[in-house]
């Protein structure tokens, strides 16, 4: 789904809301946060030090936690849009169209995701790459009570219903190949 923003690698041409894009879509799926944790998030929120790259999420309940950037395209992603926004304080994503810079809000973010939607052909909600990421951690073998931290629940139980979505999570991607096949059948 990412990939249809654009590639990890994207062109030196590429607009810098797309960028912004994959970079907030993705943030939500590498960190495991909620839309709206993402769209709160500033640059001072990051440290980005190598080897040790971490950022401070701030949850539900004015709950802060600490999550580690595990992933090193993503992290070589996220600095290119850092330079290439020029950012060095302030939101880390931020609306273009009031030209005041201020943070995306949730209703844009939302809006911008199920465009992307519809171009991929699929319907999938925003909240599914929090949900998928946690699936992902578990199925890895992470522990629950690792995983109820990253997310920032406040109890296992909340945590341990992502175990269960394991079936659920399969179905969908197994129906979105699908129609993504009969579409490009009927088109040749």
């Amino acid at each position: 789904m990412l990939a249809v923003i654009c590639s990890r690698r994207p062109r030196k041409d590429l607009p810098l809301d797309r960028l912004r894009d994959r970079v907030l879509f993705e943030t939500a799926y590498a960190c495991g946060a909620r839309a709206s944790e993402v769209c709160g998030l500033y640059v001072e929120d990051l440290d980005l030090r190598l080897d040790d790259e971490h950022v401070r999420v701030h949850g539900k309940g004015g709950s802060v936690r600490t999550v580690l950037l595990d992933d090193r395209g993503y992290v070589t992603l996220l600095k290119l849009y850092l330079a290439r926004a020029g950012y060095s304080a302030g939101p880390l994503f931020r609306a273009s169209i009031n030209g005041r810079g201020g943070p995306l809000s949730y209703d844009a973010a939302h809006h911008r995701w199920q465009i992307y939607c519809a171009q991929a052909g699929v319907e999938i909600d925003i909240h599914q790459l929090r949900h998928a990421h946690a699936t992902e951690l578990i199925n890895a073998g992470v522990s629950i009570e690792a995983v109820r931290r990253r997310l920032g629940h406040a109890s296992t139980e909340t945590t341990q219903l992502y175990a269960l979505l394991d079936d659920k999570v399969a179905d969908a991607e197994i129906r979105a190949a699908r129609r993504r096949r009969d579409r490009a059948a009927s088109r040749t």
